[in-house]
């Protein structure tokens, strides 16, 4: 989507929170991406869907609990102080604030089989690396409260040094997970990155069994993740694999029946005991110490013996249309005006259910000029978006999905943008998109009020080369931006 910019005053009573909000994301999201991949983090399980109810790091795993180095000094809020305490699984940032839940039965834990384990991260935009370290929760820690420093030992059990290089996807970290270790512990995983203030910190649940074969035979395959509420009519099936695909003869599937059978912790009790009643190679529980396998009210461990066959389960909802959810606009003005380019586009909503909604303005050339998302309930709601687009024809689209995502209404709507046009177009706001920034690329400076164009190749390849400490070709304001940028 192209974004428009005037030199006028149009941005000039923001520039100074434009500074503020580029140095933030100077600071945080031009840094490195990646996370713990084995054993997989807790919200790299979120994208698996091991692990549900996420929020947004079903999708960013490799973004999640990146803030501040240096844990477990400090308690947050200033640099070098790592993350704050209650949010250390996050990093802060609320568009992961669902990693911070804790409880006993919240997160599906990998089995740890071997003290001696290779740790393996996944990097998505590498940077270099001062150390990987390791962090355990202490003994008799409770896994009902949210983690903070005092859950975890106070020294790293192992530490990787990084020699301030950058390191390779699937290089493996050799350590030993201490003797008095055993049952459900969280491993905190921190790397540090060598050329910015971040690190990035990776929660991983595990259940430390550490024996290298399992008592009884048992391998785990899988989980059952008590989360989503169902409803009468719905069908939650355990679907079984083997090396060569999907086994019929270890699937099972269960009836929601009653209002009561459709609460999370009883549907994942009820296909567990279901799964332990019909199979003697196939269990489903939680492990004691004496390796025996139950069910429970909550989430559950999926365990197969060799002679199954089976390596995997994948656990799926089939739920219903709720044929009596409705959603539409409900009224709207009879134009909006552009100034400069800009306007706030506000309408009203009506819904008879909770949903998540998303309304998006298209122009005339069906191009996105603006949008918004929201979290609705049921009944009335104003919703505004900025837009950025010229006078003429234009489409609201609103989409809202019930918030148990079984189902989804949209609703569009004519809409008409009247009043001056856009000026100079930019793609970006900088430091905004950096990693997208190539020959052509148009970037807003805040600073100074202007847009800015990356140069060809070569000189393109400077447009991407900025961080708070080394910002030599931050256009407009760098020692060298002229090596990079074309002021337009």
């Amino acid at each position: 989507m192209k974004n428009t910019f005037y030199k006028g005053g149009a941005l000039t009573a923001c520039t100074s929170s434009m500074i503020l909000l580029s140095a933030m994301l100077a600071s945080q999201s031009v840094s490195a991406h990646g996370y713990l991949e084995v054993p997989p983090s807790r919200a790299l399980l979120c994208q698996k869907g091991l692990n549900t109810n996420c929020g947004g790091a079903q999708y960013e795993p490799q973004s999640v609990g990146e803030t501040f180095k240096g844990f477990p000094a400090g308690n947050g809020g200033a640099p070098l102080q790592g993350p704050v305490d209650g949010k250390i699984a996050s990093g802060g940032h609320s568009l992961f604030s669902a990693m911070d839940a804790q409880s006993a039965t919240r997160w599906h834990l990998s089995e740890i089989k071997d003290r001696n384990i290779d740790f393996q991260w996944r990097y998505t935009a590498v940077h270099p690396a001062t150390k990987h370290e390791y962090f355990i929760s202490r003994n008799g820690w409770n896994p009902n409260e949210a983690l903070k420093r005092a859950t975890f030992e106070s020294t790293p059990f192992c530490t990787i040094d990084g020699g301030n290089q950058k390191p390779e996807s699937g290089a493996k970290h050799n350590c030993n997970i201490p003797a008095d270790k055993s049952g459900q512990h969280v491993i905190l995983a921190i790397w540090t990155v060598g050329d910015t203030d971040a690190a990035f910190y990776n929660a991983t649940d595990v259940n430390i069994i550490a024996e290298a074969q399992l008592p009884g035979g048992w391998s785990s395959v899988g989980g059952i993740a008590a989360s989503t509420q169902l409803l009468v009519g719905d069908k939650v099936k355990a679907r079984a694999f083997t090396a060569n695909g999907e086994s019929a003869e270890y699937s099972v599937d269960i009836s929601i029946d009653t209002a009561e059978d459709g609460l999370p912790n009883n549907w994942a009790f009820k296909l567990a005991e279901k799964i332990n009643k019909i199979h003697t190679l196939i269990r489903a529980g939680i492990r004691d110490e004496s390796g025996t396998i139950e069910p429970v009210r909550g989430n559950n461990t999926l365990y197969a013996q060799k002679e199954s066959g089976v390596v995997r389960y994948e656990v799926q909802l089939a739920m219903q249309e709720d044929a009596a959810a409705r959603m539409s606009v409900a009224s709207q003005q009879p134009e909006y005006v552009l100034e400069k380019g800009r306007a706030k586009v506000e309408f009203g909503m009506i819904s008879n259910r909770k949903m998540n909604v998303e309304a998006t303005l298209f122009d005339e050339h069906n191009k996105p000029v603006g949008s918004t998302t929201a979290q609705v309930d049921s009944g009335s709601t104003w919703l505004a978006m900025d837009v950025r687009s010229n006078p003429g024809k234009h489409t609201l689209t609103l989409v809202g999905t019930t918030l148990d995502g079984r189902t989804t209404r949209q609703d569009t709507q004519p809409t008409n943008m009247t009043g001056e046009g856009v000026g100079i177009e930019y793609d970006f706001v900088f430091p905004e998109g950096l990693s997208e920034y190539t020959a052509g690329t148009k970037v807003l400076q805040p600073k100074t009020n202007e847009v800015y164009e990356c140069k060809p190749f070569p000189a393109s390849g400077y447009c991407k080369q900025y961080s708070p400490t080394a910002n030599g070709f931050e256009p407009g304001n760098g020692e060298h931006w002229h090596m990079a940028w074309n002021k337009l």
